[in-house]
């Protein structure tokens, strides 16, 4: 039977497998597997809401193991660490649980087909001092890290003997992208949400700062200037300190220095400035990769070689003409692991794969409770239909529901989101722990 293996279980990868177990696997005509170093799946763009305390990640968390069984295809833990092109395997690592004792041994698997869908991780273009105090927002747990730093800040500063220091409840998010625009907004509210319960020796208005540091000229640098134009607007409303033009060359445990000098007080910091694809596969098995680490591939998702194939953030393929690459973003890796089920399918029979189409449907920005703002549809009317407010809220939210739909099927997660409203318990807004 022909072995499909899938490494990386984020949202390209497990929408890819889900799809494929529930129509090859499930028929016998293929083995799927998939291969992934976490055991749960959370989707990428609430990793900000996760940080801000404004969501629990166990409610969204996704079961790999739970996940295989239902859709019909095989989970292996474990963490690629290599390539035999000849040999047709992958180089597993070996796991080990928090005492250090072995989970799973080091361990080679063979493919027939390989996908590579492992994702993208933060780059710190090697800053002083960004890897020891900053905090990136990569997977759930790191996310879940800076939520407990900055509850812990708050009760070590309510707690103390003496007045809050200056720059102890500051936060300092590098890198004005999607990610740390939104964690910017949401910030705002969930930390004055966190000392509103009972933390009376901290004055949000005098203690409390948030400082979006992009080194552009503008935020959200890849998105239409009238995105980031009315983005900068709505947090200058809420009081989110904005400094463009501005990069770091330090980070410190008591702030963020700048390339002129300038020391930005902040004693939290997260890096959410720039992405590259993880450095294991950086010259793998002898494929090409770019600077990024990213897997070169041709319009149809393979690499230079026939039976290896990179999809998502790890994966740079070509833009149309014009010489780029396709964005690594959410709507991209939903649309290559689409592709991906057919030409995987056209394979097993003998066809030739079909080049990519990457269609960019817009770009949103949520700004939590405060605003949601994007433009939608630009290749439908000719050009970007601008949106914000409750209706940009709506298609914000409907973009996870159509990736849940996607690993569940619509039918069940309509069923899950009524059961979710009628079964709410009394509980905090945000998480105090």
């Amino acid at each position: 039977m022909h072995d499909i293996v899938v490494v990386g279980g984020g949202a390209a990868g497990l929408e890819l497998v889900t799809k494929l177990g529930d129509t090859l696997g499930k028929r016998g005509k293929a083995r799927i597997t998939l291969v992934e170093k976490s055991r749960t799946h959370l989707w990428k763009p609430l990793l900000h809401s996760v940080a801000a305390g404004s969501i629990d990640r166990s409610q969204h968390e996704l079961n790999l193991l739970a996940q295989a069984h239902w859709h019909h295809f095989t989970y292996r833990y474990g963490e690629l660490t290599g390539l035999d092109r000849a040999a047709k395997t992958i180089a597993l690592a070996a796991t080990r649980d928090d005492e250090g004792r072995e989970i799973t041994p080091a361990t080679s698997l063979h493919y027939d087909t390989l996908v590579v869908a492992v994702g993208s991780v933060t780059n710190d273009f090697g800053t002083p001092g960004a890897a020891e105090f900053a905090v990136p927002l990569e997977t759930p747990d790191q996310a879940s890290r800076f939520n407990r730093r900055l509850v812990n800040a708050c009760l070590r500063a309510n707690a103390q003997d003496g007045p809050v220091r200056p720059g102890q409840l500051h936060v300092a998010i590098i890198g004005a992208g999607a990610t740390g625009t939104e964690l910017a907004a949401e910030l705002h509210r969930t930390v004055r949400a966190v000392v509103a319960y009972g933390m009376d020796r901290i004055d949000p208005a005098r203690d409390v700062r948030i400082v979006l540091i992009e080194a552009a000229p503008r935020i959200l640098p890849a998105l239409p200037e009238r995105i980031s134009a009315a983005t900068e607007g709505l947090l200058a409303k809420i009081g989110v300190i904005v400094r463009t033009g501005a990069r770091v060359a330090e980070v410190r445990a008591d702030g963020v220095v700048l390339s002129d000098g300038e020391v930005v007080p902040a004693e939290l910091v997260v890096w959410s400035a720039g992405v590259k694809a993880p450095e294991v596969l950086r010259g793998i098995g002898g494929l090409e990769t770019n600077r990024i680490n990213q897997l070169v591939v041709t319009p149809d998702l393979q690499t230079s070689d026939p039976d290896v194939f990179a999809i998502g953030d790890c994966a740079a393929c070509p833009l149309g003409t014009t010489g780029g690459t396709v964005p690594p973003r959410a709507q991209a890796a939903h649309q290559q692991a689409s592709h991906m089920i057919g030409t995987l399918q056209r394979r097993l029979k003998g066809l030739a794969p079909q080049p990519f189409v990457y269609r960019d449907f817009g770009s949103l920005v949520s700004l939590g409770r405060y605003s949601t703002v994007g433009s939608l549809m630009g290749f439908v009317v000719g050009r970007s239909l601008f949106i914000e407010g409750y209706f940009a809220r709506m298609v914000y939210r409907s973009l996870y529901k159509m990736h849940q739909a996607a690993l569940h099927g619509g039918t069940a997660v309509l069923w899950r989101l009524v059961a979710r409203y009628q079964s709410q318990s009394p509980e905090p807004g945000i998480k105090l722990h």
